[in-house]
């Protein structure tokens, strides 16, 4: 019985799939390990968002065929499969044995009886796109836990032009509401209080007529689970029905995620995001309107292709009127077979990226640290996840209703639990409270 260690890279997506190879791997024999060291096959379950996280990659390639002198098989999975294709297959420096795109997981099985079989003369390769594969019929391998990822769809259509998504991953198609619901009872046996609702861009779900609103009550519908979250929205897929289910009802978390990626409408249209400053200004106030507690979070990118000092003001000014609670604020990364990176020259200069990206930090710093303050004095029902904190063994850590960290005081509590915390004390990145009550759900 042949043993296989897993590293992911990159998002929760990844996350969710590398748990989909355990399954199947596990289904066809093979045994899973946490210790490199023991495994005869290492598959690294890619990114391919950003340069950085190839250059991990490959960087983790190197050491560990150095490390094991050639005794251990290495796979590529996921996005860099598919977008690099070439370079891994006919690079012969790079000491890989196989690659499998996102949508080829089943075919892993195969592969692996191939690569046995051949005597390592060729490089084995699965990176086809689907036009239906969702995994519907596979059940991942969960590790336990308070939170639980389910995919509930696939691909992207979107094709803004500085994401790699769509060529990786394939077209949008999503998991029936049935299936997805099946899959949330299961959890919930299995004592998880939280789930999240995962897609490239999530709510634009459709089956059969039914939309991402519809899931959402579908899923809450579910008795054990009390928290319902979901990631990565579209700020162009939010229709009112679907921002009134996210208000009104109780299991799904008052907390959104709203990528800007830039506030200026020129900059926008060259990104094919599909919204301008005002129409995404005009859903920040209809959210607000509908439930004025909603904690808002954003993604932003600097230094696009032409940005101007000017343009990026407009991004600017859109943070000082938002007031996001937290963002998560990137260099623009020129990627391989992107439209901008075949359109648009990668022309601001690195240290304007970098002033700009420090200058955003500066402000989103100044606001989280606002926003936390505030809610001095107020008691907040957290869910708690980690009994340890980076810090200290004598903390517990949980999160509250908006996704903010709470850190209490360790006492005799357990992972799983509810917990109305009163918060005495907060910083830009967390919260902290002491506990007034534990709660029964």
């Amino acid at each position: 019985m042949k043993k296989v260690f897993i590293e992911t890279y990159g998002c929760q997506m990844n996350v969710y799939d590398t748990e989909i190879v355990k399954s199947v791997l596990g289904r066809s024999g093979y045994q899973l390990t946490d210790q490199e060291a023991e495994a005869d096959i290492v598959l690294l379950n890619t990114c391919s968002v950003r340069d950085n996280a190839n250059r991990k990659v490959y960087s983790r390639i190197h050491q560990i065929r150095k490390g094991r002198k050639g005794k251990v098989q290495i796979g590529v999975l996921g996005c860099m499969a598919t977008n690099f294709r070439k370079q891994l297959l006919e690079n012969p420096k790079l000491p890989i044995d196989f690659i499998a795109g996102p949508d080829s997981y089943k075919r892993l099985p195969q592969l692996l009886d191939d690569l046995n079989g051949n005597g390592k003369e060729a490089r084995n390769f699965d990176v086809t796109l689907s036009e239906f594969e969702t995994y519907s019929d596979v059940y991942p391998a969960q590790g336990g836990g308070v939170n639980a990822w389910i995919a509930v769809m696939r691909g992207c259509d979107n094709f803004c032009t500085f994401c790699v998504v769509p060529y990786t991953r394939g077209r949008e198609r999503s998991r029936s509401p049935e299936n997805v619901a099946d899959e949330v009872k299961r959890l919930a046996q299995q004592g998880y209080r939280q789930v999240t609702l995962l897609g490239q861009n999530v709510n634009s779900y459709r089956y059969e007529g039914r939309d991402f609103a519809d899931l959402l009550e579908e899923v809450s519908e579910v008795p054990e689970i009390a928290r319902i979250r979901f990631t990565s929205p579209h700020p162009k897929d939010f229709p009112r029905r679907l921002l009134r289910v996210i208000a009104e009802n109780p299991k799904v978390c008052k907390q959104i995620h709203l990528p800007l990626q830039a506030g200026n409408d020129r900059v926008l249209e060259m990104m094919n995001r599909t919204y301008t400053r005002k129409e995404y200004l005009d859903l920040v106030d209809e959210i607000r309107a509908l439930c004025p507690a909603m904690v808002l979070s954003t993604d932003i990118i600097v230094g696009f292709p032409t940005e101007t000092a000017a343009e990026f003001e407009d991004t600017v000014r859109i943070m000082e009127a938002v007031e996001y609670d937290s963002a998560f604020i990137f260099k623009y990364s020129e990627r391989p077979h992107t439209i901008a990176q075949r359109k648009f020259p990668d022309d601001v200069p690195e240290e304007v990226k970098t002033e700009r990206i420090v200058h955003l930090n500066e402000i989103q710093k100044r606001h989280s640290y606002q926003k936390n303050l505030a809610h001095i004095g107020q008691v907040h029902e957290i869910l708690l996840e980690e009994e340890n904190t980076k810090k200290s063994a004598d903390e517990f850590q949980g999160r509250n209703d908006g996704n903010k960290i709470v850190i209490i005081p360790r006492g005799s509590y357990r992972k799983g639990q509810f917990l109305n915390v009163k918060i005495t004390d907060a910083t830009p990145h967390v919260l902290r409270g002491e506990v007034t009550e534990v709660l029964e759900k």
